[in-house]
């Protein structure tokens, strides 16, 4: 019996349970960053604390605006190319096509709190900025045998963990992957691939 895609996987569930699929992935890495950085920090809540920073001016410069060129960059190639190129194999549109926008929000919030503590707060504080970036783009394991997707992925990883890099901010990496997520799950839902092109 061949094996099914997650692709084929996601299609026939329905959203309740895609939602209930997200949900406790994005549980299980934010229970990973913590376990992590309990054995990885010297003193837990100083070494978590030293990564956040409310600074307006920093989080304008380093996640806002490197959010925004992203999604400008983003959606110049999905208006370009084939729609093929970029396809994830309707993973992302079935996720966001049926759901309301307080949910996501919240989705997005909690994938990009999750991930980014994962990533930019412990593996890349703990591992440095290049193993950090690869091990984030080999999570979105189905952009793999997509080219344009896993370049996308790639930049935006090593892009965000620069950001990282020079600021040690986990609010801008959070600022900035929430941004794109946001932007891009209402432009599903409501633009080219939502309910607008059915």
């Amino acid at each position: 019996m061949k094996r099914k895609s997650q692709s084929e996987l996601i299609m026939e569930m329905n959203d309740r349970e895609i939602t209930l699929q997200l949900v406790l992935t994005q549980l299980s890495i934010l229970i990973l960053a913590l376990i992590g950085s309990v054995f990885l920090f010297d003193a837990f809540w100083s070494d978590w604390s030293s990564q956040i920073d409310f600074h307006a001016s920093e989080l304008l410069v380093y996640g806002l605006i490197p959010g925004l060129m992203v999604l400008l960059i983003d959606l110049f190639l999905v208006y370009r190319l084939p729609r093929r190129m970029y396809d994830d194999g309707g993973i992302n549109v079935k996720v966001f096509k049926n759901r309301s926008s307080i949910s996501i929000i919240g989705i997005t919030l909690l994938v990009a709190v999750s991930e980014e503590m994962l990533f930019r707060g412990v593996l890349h504080a703990e591992f440095g900025y290049v193993v950090a970036s690869v091990l984030f783009a080999v999570m979105h394991i189905r952009y793999l045998t997509k080219i344009v997707l896993l370049i996308s992925v790639l930049f935006v990883s090593f892009f965000i963990g620069y950001m990282y890099e020079v600021t040690g901010n986990l609010l801008v990496t959070i600022l900035a992957h929430f941004l794109i997520d946001i932007v891009l799950a209402f432009w599903i839902r409501f633009g080219k691939w939502g309910e607008a092109d059915e």
